[in-house]
């Protein structure tokens, strides 16, 4: 049947939001900004999946497009069957890594598959312990009250610097860091999270500071350069983070010698199901996912959660009254302040989301963002509630990748803020917050805040 021409008219008037709309969402400087969550609910409301153009921003040239997944259960099911979302085939960004490139990156764990993956995560969950978790909770728990007490009652205090201590210097434990040497951990996770971001993508904090290891130095002589146009090479690459590998490979040698209590050092000692150990080149590729996905999210997430109290005082109050929703609070912090936005997964066949037919090869995009506030699986998705139970959310993913470190993420949320409440009565905001520049991390760099006793 011929549609009318007021069909037709409104056909064309909602194809050219929905075009605008996934510019919006696809462009960095919108996330400068603000979160363009209206612009996902329209477009979650109007498909479950749908086309998005990758369009050149800045010095990035224009890819080929993506299927963006902008509903919780289409996301869910998308990550919970690797063999036809494959993190392997394309690797786990939207951007197409070159064919050297992603022959490296494929050796990575967050970009494998079963059961290459399966191996790798199955050492690291003999290396992560009850014990060792037990004890890193513990002196999480002592390292969130020294920092709220770094606090000046009644001034200005730039919130994202303080929250940012807790998981680089909890990941420094898990790893087996030396203090003297892990704002080698700021700079590796600004430079790879803060890559479209101009303050963070030339990072440089450790340089300056003295005391540093033999490790330390060792990656310190081989800092990434500038190519000869000017720009620093793509640090989520070997060559373009050369000085996190040069550790990498120090830190191995001397924890294989001198093995202690951390993770890093049971992670050696493990023998998989063949009689292997992890290998040089595989500790290297992990050394990797733990310095900057076992930051990324807990970076943002921390001061997130605060910028949604700030906005949201009466849950402020909630906390201060009943300390049992201090749990429930931390898993809507992560909800309302997804720290990631996005991963890509790329189809190994022809097949159909959502209503929509997907080509073998082309590109999938999950939309952590958009699902975690679809009113199909949140009631009042886009209220701030510390209370709100089932919270459903996937901000630390789903399926064979759900976050190995979610548990030591979720202490370091809660003590920051059992912290924050045993000394304050009251956190006031004392100026704009100012966002990342970033179409993949919902990342705050400043968040100023009064807090008083």
């Amino acid at each position: 049947m011929d549609r009318s021409p007021d069909t037709h008219a409104t056909h064309d008037t909602q194809a050219a939001q929905a075009a605008q709309d996934s510019r919006t969402v696809y462009d960095p400087d919108t996330y400068a900004r603000r979160m363009p969550y209206q612009e996902l609910g329209r477009l979650r409301e109007a498909a479950a999946v749908s086309w998005v153009d990758e369009t050149a921003t800045g010095a990035r040239a224009a890819g080929p497009g993506y299927w963006a997944v902008w509903r919780h259960a289409e996301v869910r099911a998308v990550l919970r069957d690797p063999r036809l979302f494959s993190s392997h085939l394309g690797a786990t960004q939207i951007r197409d890594p070159s064919s050297a490139d992603l022959a490296y990156v494929r050796r990575m764990m967050l970009n494998m598959d079963p059961p290459e993956h399966s191996r790798l995560r199955g050492l690291l969950t003999r290396a992560f312990t009850p014990r060792t978790v037990a004890r890193l909770g513990q002196r999480i728990d002592a390292r969130a009250r020294d920092l709220v007490a770094g606090i000046d009652p009644g001034e200005v205090t730039d919130f994202v610097p303080v929250a940012g201590e807790l998981p680089v210097w909890t990941l420094a434990e898990v790893l087996g860091v030396p203090a003297s040497d892990r704002y080698l951990l700021f700079d590796w996770a600004n430079r790879v999270i803060g890559y479209q971001d101009p303050d963070y993508a030339a990072s440089d904090l450790a340089s300056s500071r003295s005391g540093a290891t033999p490790m330390a130095g060792a990656a310190l002589s081989v800092p990434p350069r500038p190519g000869s146009d000017g720009t620093m090479p793509d640090p989520r690459t070997r060559a373009g983070i050369p000085d996190l590998y040069a550790y990498a490979h120090e830190l191995a040698a001397f924890k294989r010698t001198h093995p202690g209590d951390d993770v890093v050092s049971i992670l050696l000692a493990q023998v998989d199901d063949a009689g292997g150990r992890v290998g040089v080149e595989e500790f290297e590729n992990l050394f990797w996912l733990f310095a900057v996905a076992g930051n990324e999210t807990l970076r943002n997430g921390v001061p997130g959660g605060m910028a949604g109290l700030l906005a949201h005082p009466e849950q402020w109050l909630r906390l201060v009254g009943d300390r049992a929703l201090l749990e429930p609070a931390a898993e809507e912090m992560l909800r309302w302040w997804t720290p990631v936005i996005h991963f890509r997964r790329t189809a190994t066949a022809d097949t159909t989301l959502g209503g929509v037919r997907i080509g073998a090869g082309d590109k999938v995009v999950v939309y952590f963002a958009s699902a975690n506030r679809d009113p199909r699986a949140f009631d009042r998705p886009d209220a701030f509630d510390v209370g709100r139970r089932p919270n459903d959310h996937l901000a630390f993913g789903h399926g064979p990748h759900f976050c190995l470190g979610s548990a030591l993420g979720r202490r370091q949320i809660t003590a920051m803020y059992a912290a924050l409440l045993d000394r304050f009565a009251t956190a006031e905001p004392a100026g704009d917050l100012v966002r990342l520049r970033s179409n993949f991390q919902n990342g705050l760099k400043h968040l100023p805040v009064v807090f008083t006793p």
